[in-house]
């Protein structure tokens, strides 16, 4: 089955007449089987279904947008490429529930740095397709989300945020900056710091697996 964007799945281990989903987005230069060594841990009642990001970086690398780097080494996004990429994932969700017995209103979104970074900007862009976000090593990037959102009803969302205190890639002070914006649009978030780098500690991946079992 060809959908928008390459991707791997792990049935549900316990079939529903229509069964949650969770969608994992990888972050820059990784690919769709990175987030997938997951996918054994994590609830068995779950479509998983981790997505490759379209642009193409050679050698089983994959972007979901473009950083470039100017001479002074200032590092910066291509936010069409990124816009792009967001309204993709959109597509894609809509495609997954159309060929598989998923349930539309029980959809969550676990990004990893670059893939964080999106799945706030689809989230906040389509809050109707999106129920929960995991949102780890990564911030909001308002310039990166559909222009009207503020139009958009996101009381709905729940947002489980976290960060590696030392993180060298995206630094704290970034992803500290995002739960007050998300609070004052509404949205309920849960956000977390663990001691490490740019990674996911034991600690965080228990920690939002717990808070997914509990958004039930």
């Amino acid at each position: 089955m060809k959908l928008s964007l390459e991707y791997k799945i792990r049935e549900p281990k316990v079939k529903l007449d229509k069964n949650p989903l969770l969608l994992l987005l990888h972050g820059y230069g990784s690919n769709e089987a990175d987030l997938f060594s997951f996918a054994e841990e994590l609830p068995e009642e779950y479509y998983i279904i981790s997505a490759r990001a379209p642009y193409d970086m050679q050698y089983g690398s994959y972007a979901w947008y473009a950083i470039n780097f100017d001479a002074d080494q200032n590092k910066f996004s291509d936010n069409e490429q990124a816009k792009t990429s967001r309204d993709l994932i959109a597509k894609f969700i809509d495609e997954l529930v159309q060929n598989y017995p998923i349930d539309a209103t029980n959809v969550s979104l676990i990004g990893f740095s670059q893939g964080s970074i999106l799945s706030y900007a689809v989230a906040l862009s389509y809050p109707e397709k999106v129920q929960q976000v995991v949102a780890m090593s990564g911030y909001l990037n308002l310039d990166i989300v559909a222009d009207d959102y503020l139009k958009n009803t996101l009381s709905n969302l729940r947002i489980f945020a976290s960060h590696g205190t030392v993180d060298q890639v995206i630094p704290v002070d970034w992803a500290r900056k995002t739960p007050a914006i998300l609070e004052n649009l509404g949205v309920a978030v849960t956000y977390k710091e663990y001691p490490i780098g740019h990674g996911v500690a034991p600690q965080n991946f228990y920690d939002f697996k717990n808070w997914l079992v509990n958004q039930k």
